[in-house]
């Protein structure tokens, strides 16, 4: 069945028009998020491609400059803060270069349980192992938890996370709901069956392996209510936001959407989109390309600015240069709370630059 963009995007439309006609229009920066010093976690997503680390960077940059410790997380597979901030990262937090009270570092929640011992000893986990792996998605979500731990244990004042692209992101967000389900059903089992447990476990004491079903179960205990206060400070708007990053064009738009629509169902709060790569041609340019381009995204950052009237939508031009490093991330960052003015070329045509 093929889709039309405009007939679908105007429907999406039609939906909030009537709930947000009232409201104002909204300050067109992310000035909200630094001055709001309640908040813990800021998520940072969006469709790949769309320079997401670059604006989870400079929100960190921000953030640094006016809160007291902040850390910012990679769960991104293919990690790109040590590029960004052309510094290498690893597993644990890393002070960023230039910075006294900004650090980094980079995981994969996939891989944690193999490199931590969340339920204590490495005969517990062996024996849990095919009993864990029967719940979806639990595998992952203990890795999350045992970084949400160390998170937690590290007591900073804001955490920034670069997430993957979308459906890794709300997979992500699942997380703590999936985990305390799964331990919920790990120790309700261990309570019908303690009988069989202690004979486990006195078996495998008589192979030489350690297992305590109890202290198994305090470790557990203490992890879900690590979980259940995660999770109820994600749904906590005063602790809590998601800034969504798109490009004006269509597949972003629509994927922002989706992602809109299941954080809302996840009761995490987001109003604050940022739009990246627009793109500012030299003044009077006779470049045939860049008109085209300039009136395709002028037609999405309209449909934007009409969907999200109860949004703060913060726009980010297109530069001629990477943004690498410290300084280009500083300066980039100011374009997230003043608009952006590209400085005219007058009568210049982008093939000039390829000469």
């Amino acid at each position: 069945m093929e889709i039309d963009p405009d007939a679908l995007l105007d429907e999406i439309e039609g939906e909030f028009d009537d709930e947000y006609a009232d409201l104002g229009e909204l300050e067109a920066s992310l000035q909200n998020l630094v001055d709001k010093k309640t908040l813990k976690w800021i998520f940072v997503g969006g469709k790949g491609g769309v320079g997401k680390t670059t604006s989870s960077c400079c929100v960190a940059t921000l953030l640094a400059a006016n809160r007291e410790s902040v850390l910012i997380i990679s769960t991104d597979p293919a990690h790109n803060l040590s590029d960004a901030f052309s510094q290498k990262f690893t597993g644990e937090p890393t002070l960023v270069k230039g910075f006294d009270n900004l650090y980094a570092m980079e995981i994969d929640p996939s891989q944690q349980p193999e490199e931590k011992e969340i339920l204590g000893s490495a005969a517990d986990q062996k024996f849990f192992k095919e009993l864990m792996h029967s719940i979806p998605g639990i595998d992952e979500a203990m890795g999350f938890a045992e970084v949400m731990k160390l998170v937690q244990s590290m007591q900073f004042d804001v955490i920034v996370f670069d997430t993957a692209p979308t459906g890794h992101t709300l997979r992500l967000l699942s997380f703590p709901s999936v985990l305390d389900k799964g331990l919920g059903k790990i120790m309700e089992l261990k309570n019908k069956f303690s009988g069989m447990f202690s004979q486990v476990q006195s078996m495998f004491q008589g192979g030489g392996m350690d297992i305590n079903p109890d202290d198994m179960q305090s470790k557990m205990e203490h992890t879900k209510r690590v979980i259940e206060e995660v999770n109820q400070q994600f749904k906590n708007p005063d602790l809590t936001t998601f800034v969504c990053v798109c490009i004006p064009e269509f597949l972003s738009l629509y994927e922002t959407e989706r992602l809109v629509q299941e954080l809302t169902k996840f009761q995490i709060n987001v109003d604050n989109i940022i739009i990246n790569q627009i793109l500012f041609p030299d003044k009077n340019t006779t470049c045939g390309f860049c008109k085209a381009r300039v009136n395709m995204q002028r037609k999405y950052i309209n449909q934007i600015a009409d969907l999200y009237e109860d949004f703060h939508v913060t726009k980010l031009p297109l530069l001629k240069h990477e943004i690498r490093g410290n300084e280009d991330l500083k300066e980039f960052s100011r374009h997230m709370l003043e608009p952006y003015e590209p400085k005219w070329e007058a009568g210049t045509s982008c093939n000039d630059d390829l000469k």
